[in-house]
């Protein structure tokens, strides 16, 4: 009688896109290797860890003024106080914001700096 039972095929590593991953993904083989994978993770820089720039703290100041200027227009206030407001928000959104990216990303800073 012919053998009914099939043979065991790997697992289809590639994507819906065509691609196929080549980084090996699976178990460490030993202690030594799963230790030096830990490291590197450790050690991977986080998006969070870049320290702060006045670039990022000017383009959020005008977003959200602007955000605020288009809600007091929704609101029906005058259009010239509604942009002088804007304006005002602005001044003190951009070092705001700026001292508040820099106090924190301290604080990452220091919390790290204790782990290891």
């Amino acid at each position: 009688m012919a053998q009914t039972r099939k043979r065991r095929r790997r697992k289809h590593r590639g994507t819906q896109g065509g691609r196929i991953d080549t980084k090996r993904r699976g178990r460490p083989r030993s202690r030594a290797e799963a230790q030096q994978r830990a490291r590197s993770k450790k050690r991977a820089p986080r998006r969070g860890d870049q320290p702060p720039s006045w670039r990022s703290a000017i383009i959020r100041g005008f977003v959200i003024s602007g955000l605020l200027i288009v809600t007091l227009l929704v609101f029906r206030k005058p259009i010239p106080a509604s942009i002088a407001f804007g304006v005002i928000m602005l001044a003190v959104y951009i070092p705001m914001g700026y001292q508040i990216d820099r106090f924190m990303w301290r604080r990452r800073q220091l919390a790290r700096m204790k782990d290891d």
